[in-house]
């Protein structure tokens, strides 16, 4: 892997994990196309998601910090909030353990990206309608458990987290911010877990370090601005814009692998 490469991989997982257009289906389109596979693509990979991880505890930091004094004196409302977390990881982690073997496969299809291209385009779709509707504060226990279902769903490449989250947020009549905050949030587990199943499964390899350090840099920089232009998009209501991008980006990858069969 170049160092151009790993640039634009990582400004890449850097605007698509929070933008809801699905980081894991971009890095599968780039991949495909820079014809980057192996255990070098895979370590990458891991390193860049940690790199958008730290994006978010850098935008969230008042209220990480905030939880973590609240979980050290006990405090109910934070502890309730972080067991909300736990609780809408479940899901993920329950499909990552027990469908690991497919969900492999579906990774190693690219026409599997372009179709969830258009599926997330539906869902960020509804935000048009569910937005200007919702207004509860914090989300339930039951609601935490629902919006784990829709995280535990964006496994798949192309279904983005961020925005099938969210979306699932709006419908149940959860604030814009305070779902995002929670989606956010909630994705700093799942990222840290999923390097976790990772990197036990990587043998000793042979990586560039100089392309991984260009990847992550721009993986944190631009994640913190997307970040930053999700927040905005939702407060002026046009979050529903992505579906545009989605259905133009998956039409013309899944036609670009027709042309090319």
């Amino acid at each position: 892997m170049t160092g151009f490469e790993a640039l634009i991989l990582g400004l890449v997982q850097g605007l698509t994990e929070f933008l809801p257009v699905s980081s894991s289906g971009h890095l599968v389109v780039f991949q495909a196309l820079f014809g980057i596979e192996g255990e070098g693509g895979l370590v990458f990979e891991v390193a860049v998601h940690v790199a958008t991880l730290i994006a978010i505890l850098i935008v969230y930091r008042e209220r990480v910090l905030r939880l973590l004094r609240g979980l050290a004196v006990g405090e109910r409302e934070s502890l309730e909030y972080i067991g909300k977390l736990f609780v809408a990881t479940v899901p993920a982690v329950a499909v990552a353990i027990g469908f690991d073997g497919w969900i492999e496969q579906m990774f190693a299809s690219p026409e599997v990206a372009g179709i969830c291209f258009l599926l997330t385009a539906g869902i960020v779709w509804t935000t048009r309608s569910t937005l200007p509707r919702a207004t509860k504060g914090t989300p339930s226990w039951s609601a935490a458990l629902i919006i784990g279902c829709a995280q535990a769903f964006a496994i798949l490449p192309g279904i983005s987290r961020s925005g099938t989250t969210l979306a699932v947020a709006l419908a149940l009549g959860i604030a814009p911010a305070v779902g995002a905050e929670f989606s956010f949030l909630l994705g700093t587990i799942a990222m840290a877990g999923a390097a976790v199943l990772i990197l036990p499964g990587i043998s000793a390899v042979q990586i560039e370090l100089v392309p991984v350090l260009i990847g992550c840099a721009a993986a944190l920089l631009s994640g913190i601005g997307a970040i930053v232009l999700f927040l905005r998009l939702l407060e002026r209501r046009n979050f529903h814009v992505f579906s545009y991008y989605l259905v133009v980006a998956g039409g013309s990858f899944l036609l670009y692998l027709n042309l090319r069969a």
